[in-house]
């Protein structure tokens, strides 16, 4: 076997193993899984997410989750927590504490000082007979009958196991809070994700300039026009109101079809009742229409009046795309 086939090889096996855990996981949901739910949508408290090792590391990713989807969350390194960072738990908290052999020296310190302050425990374990597992109150099992590591020693499988459960928890918790986009657009206002979730079409077109020209405007106005306001196209106002749209294609096309532009007007070579969108919309749609019109640009409206001009590459440069 070459050597590429051969990594190739153990890539898959790596992954054909640890998809098959994780399709075992859903086999071992039980009640305590909607019982945890239904505790931490009661609790007034906080979810306080604990590990050691690498359960550590999915702990905080958890946390991360869980916080960015309407659940408040805090970690504790289940190592500092026995070392003076106890106080992290509050009275009305709900402890989640993960560890695969549920057996570890911090854990075994640790659970003793929750149970002591009456605490709800959650177990997050591939042992249910564990220390861990007997002194819970609930168990999210994420049991795997074996590590990916050839040597049944990184914790490999169990961990990927750890970081399902947890989104499984907090999707649920997510629903049952009714946790919508405009929610997740408060936790996420950074970056492309948010702006997705709040970026309007009037926030972008506002910065633009606003090419118009009238109806029947003579038709090197309209060159003069788009080419000065450098959007590559320019709306055609009437009464007030949007009726056309003339783009750069539009001039390519007239100066083939036309052996003499002396006497056209704009509404001689614009496109008649031009797609528009409201200027309230959200950017993400503006650009799905663009990709459904195979257009680049679009007019804003406010009502009937004409406010701008939002084009793909501002929504390239927002991160939008």
């Amino acid at each position: 076997m070459s050597n590429s086939k051969q990594i190739l090889s153990l890539a898959k096996k790596t992954i054909q193993e640890e998809s098959a855990a994780i399709n075992n996981l859903s086999s071992l949901l039980d009640e305590d899984f909607t019982n945890i739910v239904e505790c931490i949508i009661s609790t007034k408290g906080r979810v306080i997410v604990s590990g050691i090792g690498k359960s550590a590391i999915v702990a905080n990713k958890i946390v991360a989750t869980l916080n960015s989807t309407g659940t408040p969350a805090i970690f504790m390194h289940a190592a500092d927590a026995i070392h003076g960072d106890l106080g992290t738990i509050q009275k009305d908290d709900v402890v989640i504490c993960i560890s695969n052999s549920g057996n570890t020296p911090e854990i075994k310190m640790l659970v003793p000082l929750i149970k002591r302050a009456n605490n709800k425990l959650v177990a997050m374990t591939g042992k249910k007979d564990s220390f861990l597992g007997k002194n819970a109150d609930f168990i999210l099992n994420t049991f795997v009958e074996k590590e990916a590591c050839p040597n049944n020693l990184a914790p490999t499988t169990s961990t990927t196991a750890q970081m399902v459960m947890g989104d499984a928890l907090a999707i649920c918790l997510l629903n049952l809070k009714g946790f919508d986009s405009e929610d997740f657009a408060k936790y996420h206002p950074g970056g492309a994700l948010g702006k997705k979730l709040y970026l309007r079409v009037a926030d972008i077109s506002e910065k633009n300039q606003k090419p118009q020209i009238a109806h029947d405007a003579d038709i090197r106005e309209v060159i003069v026009e788009i080419s000065k306001k450098m959007l590559g196209a320019a709306a055609v106002i009437k009464d007030n109101k949007v009726v056309g749209i003339i783009t750069d294609g539009d001039i390519r096309r007239m100066l083939n079809n036309y052996d003499s532009i002396n006497g056209l007007q704009a509404k001689d070579i614009m496109t008649k009742n031009p797609k528009t969108i409201s200027a309230n919309a959200l950017a993400v749609k503006a650009l799905k229409v663009m990709q459904e019109k195979g257009i680049s640009q679009l007019l804003a409206v406010d009502g009937e009046k004409y406010s701008g001009v939002v084009h793909l590459h501002n929504l390239i440069n927002e991160g939008i795309l």
